[in-house]
């Protein structure tokens, strides 16, 4: 991808979530209509591979506004190796693959001179149709999963909760993580009218907890207020909420009065909600597998 190419898909997808939260609306916490289709993470049809980082929140919207009533994607050549096919009319949903790669030629020099070779970014554009957008495939990926047991989603928050090993403090009238201290603390679930909410604090702010210099390294030095602040604040949310969805548990907003600190991000740089997506996919990943960084 040529690097117009590179900084009009970062253009147009960050324009998409500056309109969302100009509307006021989260990208990370979708309407979900569970009668139609459970909150759970997109992934993909045929692989089971579940997509991370800014391509959770194109999915979810894509979802949402199309009223699919599953979370399962394919690409056309997926869809007809399957043994289906994409419905003629249908238009996918954009995604986007990044990474780094190392020149052969760089990395043969660097050999030589015994350093380290530079690395170079590229994005990928991917499109992906729903597997409601096909036909003919076969039934284990158009069946409706069954919708995650509730009692079974509060037990395995705790569990998650618990495996972080963190310095988990119950008790006052607000919920924060002390980076200075290294512990969270969260009120008791009798302030909360609906005790699920207190899972969702909880993970919130265990959310905060995973970007420790000691564990993820985010920059948590920002004060509140400062962009350094809502960037992480941003981290934590989509973190929260993609933790929620992996344990079946509707995400919902903990700060929605940090949208205009998180706009003024967005429109300063249309790389930061690439960014922030990646690190709160990263801190999930570290929350589920029990406090372990993910490569």
């Amino acid at each position: 991808m040529s690097t117009s190419d590179r900084q009009s898909l970062y253009g147009e997808v960050t324009a998409k979530i500056i309109a969302e939260l100009e509307e006021g609306r989260l990208p990370w916490v979708q309407p979900w209509d569970a009668s139609r289709c459970h909150c759970t993470m997109p992934q993909n049809g045929v692989s089971g591979r579940v997509y991370s980082g800014i391509n959770v929140l194109i999915l979810w919207a894509s979802g949402i506004e199309q009223g699919y009533g599953s979370q399962r994607w394919l690409t056309y050549r997926q869809a007809e190796k399957a043994g289906g096919h994409v419905r003629r009319g249908e238009k996918g949903t954009v995604i986007c693959y990044a990474d780094r790669f190392t020149p052969k030629d760089e990395a043969e020099k660097a050999r030589g001179e015994d350093r380290e070779a530079p690395t170079i970014a590229f994005l990928k554009r991917f499109t992906v149709f729903n597997v409601d957008q096909c036909e003919g495939l076969p039934a284990e990926l158009t069946s409706i999963p069954a919708l995650p047991d509730p009692v079974m989603a509060v037990a395995e928050a705790d569990r998650v909760i618990a495996a972080t090993g963190a310095d988990f403090r119950i008790g006052g009238g607000e919920a924060y993580y002390s980076p200075a201290q290294d512990y969270v603390q969260v009120p008791p679930q009798a302030a909360f009218h609906d005790p699920i909410n207190w899972y969702r604090t909880a993970l919130h702010e265990i959310g905060h907890h995973s970007g420790h210099v000691s564990r993820l390294n985010r920059d948590q030095s920002g004060a509140f207020g400062s962009a350094t602040y809502a960037k992480e604040e941003l981290v934590a949310e989509m973190a929260a909420a993609f933790t929620c969805a992996s344990l079946g548990i509707q995400p919902t907003v903990r700060h929605s009065d940090y949208i205009g600190a998180w706009l003024e991000v967005l429109r300063a740089d249309e790389k930061a909600i690439f960014r922030a997506a990646s690190a709160a996919s990263k801190a999930a990943d570290f929350l589920l597998s029990g406090g372990e960084a993910q490569s």
